[in-house]
């Protein structure tokens, strides 16, 4: 399994955001995936009338990058019960044209990640209905972060063993996942 590389997309586009630091401790603890950060802030709102021959090169670069992953990991906040619409709207422009889809049979995991106590159930469970509509097979082992604003540490370390290994569990289990739904 060495090398998969994996797609990370960050719902929160916050400066210091707790998701952002969630996903880059989750990243460091697995060494046979090898995570990179896909950068959705400054992604064309998706619009149907722009998909031509000749789309925004935004979201050319986008779907190429995301075919380019063995593999997807979404981390996100919750808004109103549900994703951000910055990250919607990277769902929504790597999924067209209808037939195209960049996620197609990608395996992923989720992770929601919340200073409250909840840790974003709302989120993980509206994100994961798009991925049953997109055919991305799903880590079923859910991850929901709580507060995460007492996770980490002034110079965002993560400052807890427990939380560490709880992080690990997870990359270890999202390994295991991607080779057994890897090419499907």
């Amino acid at each position: 399994m060495a090398g998969k590389k994996i797609g990370v997309l960050v719902g929160s586009l916050r400066k210091g955001s707790y998701t952002r630091m969630v996903a880059k401790a989750m990243c460091g603890l697995n060494p046979d995936l090898q995570c990179e950060i896909i950068e959705i802030a400054a992604l064309t709102m998706y619009n149907q009338d722009l998909d031509t021959d000749s789309p925004p090169r935004d979201w050319v670069e986008l779907r190429d990058r995301i075919r380019a992953c063995d593999a997807i990991l979404f981390a996100t906040p919750e808004y109103n019960r549900s994703v951000p619409g910055v990250l919607k709207n990277a769902i929504d422009v790597a999924s067209r044209p209808y037939g195209k889809s960049a996620w197609m049979r990608k395996p992923c995991a989720v992770v929601s990640v919340s200073p409250g106590a909840i840790g974003g159930f709302g989120a993980n469970h509206h994100l994961r209905q798009c991925l049953v509509f997109l055919e991305m097979p799903c880590l079923q082992q859910e991850a929901y972060i709580g507060h995460a604003n007492k996770l980490f540490d002034a110079s965002g370390s993560l400052a807890n063993e427990d939380t560490k290994a709880f992080f690990t569990k997870i990359m270890q289990a999202f390994g295991a996942w991607i080779e057994t739904n890897a090419g499907k």
